[in-house]
């Protein structure tokens, strides 16, 4: 397997794979424009996979979930498992951020930045991420 750079290197939250599927969502046309122009690897952390699953099934059908999966299945995103370290680490997150109420994904997704190395983060969540720091003190990349 070939070297990757952190700087071609996106993590993806929940919101904007909703975005993608939904062409009513505010966010659609924003994160299909950047999808189609990105050159880098998209990695989604395990801990979306349940919640896109849900909200995708609930508010557009199980077609919309199914073609998600399926896009996992032909590895249109590189999926990241959460580690027990990981855990940890979200949980010294959450207790710092306790008056946010960011919850265990958003939580995942900067503890995994932080392990991947990796400062940009494709989200529609601007109230969370525009507040979370990094463990060296340096805010996410938020995109598009």
């Amino acid at each position: 397997m070939g070297q990757t750079f952190p700087s071609r290197q996106i993590l993806i939250d929940t919101g904007i794979i909703i975005a993608l599927a939904d062409k009513g969502d505010s966010w659609h046309q924003r994160s299909l424009r950047f999808i189609k122009t990105f050159q880098g690897r998209l990695i989604a952390p395990s801990t979306i996979i349940p919640e896109v699953c849900y909200l995708l099934n609930t508010y557009l059908g199980s077609p919309a979930e199914m073609a998600f999966i399926e896009s996992l299945v032909q590895r249109q995103l590189a999926i990241e498992t959460v580690t027990l370290e990981d855990l940890g680490r979200s949980l010294e997150i959450l207790k710092a951020y306790a008056d946010l109420n960011i919850g265990l994904v958003d939580a995942t997704i900067v503890a995994l930045a932080e392990r991947l190395g990796i400062s940009k983060l494709l989200t529609a969540d601007r109230r969370h991420f525009s507040a979370l720091k990094l463990k060296q003190g340096t805010p996410l990349e938020l995109l598009p």
